[in-house]
């Protein structure tokens, strides 16, 4: 799989903003006290005028998605892969961000985004409000997509975007029971209620998430 792959499957932005802040508000319940050990992370307020998305791995491998009123921006980074900017000139590899359009140029430039100049980017996709699809840079993947950019398993819970996925992989990673029918309730943003969250993790108050849920957005 590759990113042109990914952009035919993604769903639109406003499902893509709704996943995301259901995600990271259920990392927010599961994971409390450690913000930074969060696989999903979201930012309602990131800036005056654009709220953001995180997926971080922990070991080098992230993606970001900016959501304006333009649109939404996506960037993933894999360390690993041979199109990273660091096996080569320090520079995206060719075609991956040369297209972006020009409401989304401070994206690619943002320095977030970056290390010392050097761009965090493998993957690069991007949707603007009026368009009907997701959109990648002209990149060449030598026709048997043996270049990886990291769309292989970046955008797995974007992509197949269902609770149960969320709960499986939540298991696996909190090493704990995750109750199905609250996850359900969270992809669907419902209120927070105390009982939705000690289904959850009982360990964990509806006042101490006041900041997680502030920052993220979740609806109240």
């Amino acid at each position: 799989m590759n990113a042109r792959d990914v952009a035919r499957r993604l769903p639109d932005i406003a499902t893509l903003r709704d996943l995301s802040r259901s995600m990271a508000m259920l990392d927010a319940i599961l994971l409390p006290d450690a913000p930074l050990l969060r696989r999903h992370r979201y930012d309602a307020h990131w800036s005056a005028a654009q709220e953001l998305a995180v997926m971080d791995d922990g070991g080098g491998g992230t993606y970001s998605i900016v959501f304006s009123a333009a649109g939404a921006y996506i960037r993933g980074f894999d360390h690993e892969s041979r199109m990273s900017p660091y096996a080569g000139d320090g520079t995206p590899w060719p075609g991956v961000v040369d297209t972006v359009p020009e409401v989304f140029r401070s994206c690619v430039e943002e320095p977030s985004f970056q290390l010392e100049g050097i761009p965090h980017i493998t993957v690069c996709l991007w949707r603007e409000s009026t368009d009907e699809q997701w959109r990648t840079g002209d990149v060449d993947f030598d026709n048997s997509r043996s270049v990886p950019d990291g769309s292989g398993w970046f955008f797995d819970h974007l992509i197949d975007g269902t609770p149960r996925k969320y709960q499986a992989w939540a298991q696996r990673y909190y090493r704990a029971t995750v109750d199905l029918d609250a996850v359900i309730d969270v992809y669907e943003l419902r209120p927070l209620t105390p009982d939705l969250i000690a289904w959850l993790n009982p360990s964990v108050t509806l006042g101490q998430l006041g900041d997680d849920i502030a920052s993220i957005g979740y609806p109240v």
